[in-house]
């Protein structure tokens, strides 16, 4: 008799669809107002809101650097320094500075690590210049690039990208204009991982990617 029970329970388990990698409302959320994406028609765009002063960004980044390296041309990663308080600005446009002048894969970690590792404060223009120079960036370089007008357009659309998809806190994921996540939301980094990569699925499989 136990041994009848226990071949219908495997039978019954069989039975049993397989649970949702990722589901609304619990790993993530449908926005109500998707936003445009800046990808073209079949790619997926999938953006980070950061800020390098955040504790939990800097934990994240490994993983997500690995996460992005692995991803097909059609997934487009796109990092966004979330304006939460003018208090943010400054990484920001530090972030952008670094972007204009194509640092960005050498010297974003370096970034964390020198907040959270070294400890330093690079929230003024003067400190953060300091250290880039240590980096072997040319001074006057990195200080137009800070100041300069291209930095000014991509901290505003940041500012604006962060209330558009009302960003409360970080890091924050958004996929394709249309669903927002985080560690918070989906239980854990593992978790984060699996829903993002569901998200992505899903917008292939609908044939909705742009």
């Amino acid at each position: 008799m136990k041994l009848i029970i226990a071949v219908l329970t495997v039978l019954l388990s069989l039975a049993q669809p397989p649970a949702l990698a990722a589901e609304a409302g619990r790993d993530y959320i449908v926005l109500s107002y998707p936003q445009p994406v800046s990808v073209k028609r079949g790619q997926v765009e999938v953006l980070e809101f950061f800020w390098y002063r955040c504790d939990h960004c800097f934990n994240l980044e490994p993983a997500l650097h690995d996460w992005a390296k692995k991803q097909p041309k059609d997934v487009v990663f796109k990092r966004v320094p979330a304006v939460l308080t003018p208090g943010w600005l400054p990484m920001a446009r530090a972030y952008y500075a670094l972007e204009a002048l194509g640092l960005v894969d050498k010297l974003h970690h370096e970034v964390f690590d020198a907040i959270h590792v070294k400890g330093m404060n690079l929230n003024s223009p003067d400190a953060f210049f300091d250290w880039a120079v240590t980096k072997g960036v040319d001074r006057k370089k990195i200080a137009d690039a800070y100041h300069g007008f291209s930095v000014d357009t991509q901290v505003m659309r940041a500012q604006q990208q962060t209330r558009a998809y009302a960003v409360n806190g970080v890091p924050a994921m958004v996929v394709n204009g249309k669903y927002f996540t985080s560690a918070a939301i989906a239980g854990g980094e593992a978790a984060l991982f699996k829903t993002i990569d569901t998200l992505i699925a899903m917008e292939r499989k609908q044939g909705k990617a742009r």
